[in-house]
């Protein structure tokens, strides 16, 4: 079990550390129910929305959801450890933060955990304080990473308005090189050159030279 202090964040707290563009959930993964009903109703006493799970095999049948999440998963399980989860959910490219807790930890093992990506590592008993900052701080990184990804989908989309020779200008760009260095790889002028760089900058959006230089490298050009 883990300690009952009771926690310093409040509803509006959560609201503000992570934004609502999709309401947040938390998979609690532990086949102590007590546990599993406590950590539900913490979560729960800050507004944040939980589903509990006995094994990991009940999680996999009912899926993860496509918003904000993270898992709290429990070291040792029923029908297959949380490590075993963890590098399941690798092999099957599912990207999803996760907090470790445990009555049975030891450095090794929260080594391991650690480099596989976990967010934190919580020997029991915890503190209420611990488990909240350390969710709190995985569905940050979990939106943060969903709106990096679908900043590169609506890239892509606009990139796929680039011409050919547009392309070709901003892979010189990318390199670093001027516009008449670019202008002499292609064997066309330096004003053709700047033509399709302003073109392929209005098109991709870009607000600044920087800006251009990290949506070129973000799209692999």
């Amino acid at each position: 079990m883990f300690a009952t202090q009771p926690p310093v964040i409040s509803k509006r707290s959560v609201k503000a550390l992570v934004a609502p563009v999709k309401t947040p959930i938390v998979l609690v993964v532990d086949d102590d129910v007590a546990v599993r009903e406590s950590l539900g109703d913490l979560l729960a006493s800050v507004d944040i929305e939980t589903k509990l799970f006995g094994s990991t095999q009940e999680l996999l049948e009912a899926g993860l959801p496509d918003r904000p999440s993270c898992l709290v998963l429990d070291l040792r399980l029923p029908g297959g450890s949380g490590l075993d989860l963890q590098a399941r959910l690798a092999e099957m490219n599912v990207v999803i933060p996760i907090v470790f807790i445990t009555g049975h930890g030891d450095v090794p093992t929260s080594v391991r955990a650690m480099k596989a990506g976990a967010v934190d590592f919580l020997p029991k008993p915890f503190r209420n304080q611990e488990l909240l900052d350390a969710v709190l701080k995985a569905l940050r990184d979990d939106q943060e990473r969903r709106a990096k990804d679908d900043d590169l989908v609506e890239l892509r989309q606009l990139a796929e308005r680039l011409t050919a020779r547009e392309r070709d200008v901003l892979r010189g760009v990318g390199r670093g090189l001027l516009n008449k260095q670019i202008a002499h790889e292609l064997g066309v002028s330096e004003i053709t050159v700047k033509m399709h760089r302003s073109s392929a900058r209005r098109k991709l959006k870009a607000m600044s030279a920087a800006d251009i230089v990290s949506k070129i490298a973000a799209l692999g050009l």
